[in-house]
């Protein structure tokens, strides 16, 4: 892959599994991506487990310069509302990390997005959200003379016709839906990964064992993620690949098909919070806000991407 300028990147994350492979993917393809900064957020655990996996993921790639910065806390109005029903105590059950070699770097996620976005030209960053949308919403308030500088915003999160928390909505959404309601509404082109689509993603066991099979720390690492017990019969046909799709629609966007449409955020409390209404038909007549994206070539794409890790430690 080869691109006269690497696209210069905020990765926003709550470390996950797939978190995981999304931030190792992007750190695999510095010829086209440039990682400005890596900020986490609570969701998948808490923000001090998410900061210091962030840090874990970033030795395993053999990287000790992209700066990682600690982020909010909590979601702006509702209580925490954490997966490790799924993701394990340290939201990277099966990895079998070592401890990081690093502290954070100082300075708040949250700074740290506004004092990068100021400094970069219009349209000069994309931000990449991976997590709760919590730190992206909290920048955008404090800092509304950022938009310009956002080329865009495209973010793992919401669902058409289905959710996995609840009925109604997808994990990220759900955790911050007042932050995803402002960021939707920010004005900035944004791109969606909903789960009705990386649903789709779905890493077959005889990929993972292929990838294994390269012996690297990196896959034994992966291996060991994708094929752990998931609960409730999860993963008996394969790992589905939501945050990867985000790192992957910027590296190769023939993959992926769909449509821009207005998207809604439900922030009242009750069995709706969290979802996401998509017009997908157009019936409310109101602009689009959002290229909702609703296909993807998944064994094209799992062969791309384990192409790209081969290539790390």
């Amino acid at each position: 892959m080869s691109v006269p300028n690497p696209r210069s990147i905020i990765i926003d994350t709550d470390p996950g599994q797939d978190d995981a492979v999304a931030i190792l993917l992007a750190l695999s393809v510095r010829e086209a991506l440039r990682v400005e900064a890596i900020t986490a957020v609570a969701g998948n655990v808490p923000v001090a487990q998410t900061t210091a996996n962030v840090v874990r993921i970033c030795d395993l790639a053999g990287d000790t310069t992209v700066p990682v910065h600690r982020g909010a806390e909590t979601p702006l109005l509702v209580p925490l509302h954490t997966a490790e029903f799924v993701c394990g105590p340290d939201g990277l059950a099966g990895g079998d990390f070592a401890a990081p070699s690093r502290e954070p770097t100082p300075g708040n996620a949250v700074e740290a997005i506004v004092s990068i976005l100021r400094a970069a030209p219009d349209g000069g960053v994309t931000v990449c959200a991976l997590g709760p949308l919590t730190n992206i919403a909290l920048a955008i308030r404090l800092a509304p003379d950022i938009l310009p500088k956002i080329a865009s915003i495209v973010f793992m999160g919401g669902a058409m016709n289905l959710g996995n928390i609840t009925p109604a909505a997808e994990f990220n959404v759900f955790a911050d839906p007042h932050a995803a309601a402002i960021v939707l509404g920010c004005g900035r082109p944004m791109v969606m990964m909903g789960l009705h689509m990386t649903l789709q993603a779905i890493a077959t066991h005889e990929a993972i064992a292929a990838f294994a099979a390269t012996g690297t720390a990196t896959a034994r690492t992966i291996n060991g993620m994708l094929t752990r017990p998931r609960p409730g019969g999860l993963g008996s046909v394969g790992h589905p690949m939501h945050d990867p799709c985000v790192i992957a629609w910027l590296l190769w966007p023939d993959l992926f098909g769909g449509r821009d449409c207005h998207v809604q955020v439900e922030t009242s409390e009750g069995p709706l919070r969290g979802r996401t209404t998509i017009d997908w038909h157009g019936r409310l007549r109101l602009p689009a806000n959002v290229h909702v994206v609703d296909t993807v070539d998944a064994p094209t794409l799992f062969d791309r991407i384990f192409a790209r890790l081969a290539a790390l430690p």
